[in-house]
């Protein structure tokens, strides 16, 4: 990658975190939250597709009083991982 569309990348995320974080952190803490936001992000668009069949099954294990779900929440989400969260990045609930 060439410095100039780095640079444009860096800039282009750190408008974003001035637009959406202004008055949520304080500017010197943007990095504390912008960075792992540009990691767990993808793996939250990833495993959306899932997202209620997950919390579906969640429910019912729950219910069932079943305490090793991970194999069975691993396979509803048809990946190696799996978020049990209701959580999601569109609503911002998680700020």
């Amino acid at each position: 990658m060439n410095h100039v569309l780095h640079n444009a990348i860096v800039n282009f995320i750190w408008g974003i975190a001035d637009d959406v974080l202004r008055d949520v952190y304080v500017r010197a803490k943007y990095r504390d939250f912008s960075l792992p936001m540009t990691v767990i992000r993808p793996f939250d668009a990833l495993l959306e597709p899932a997202k209620q069949k997950v919390l579906d099954m969640k429910t019912r294990l729950d219910k069932a009083k079943i305490t090793n779900q991970d194999v069975a929440l691993r396979e509803v989400a048809g990946q190696a991982f799996y978020k049990a969260s209701p959580y999601a990045f569109e609503n911002k609930d998680w700020l």
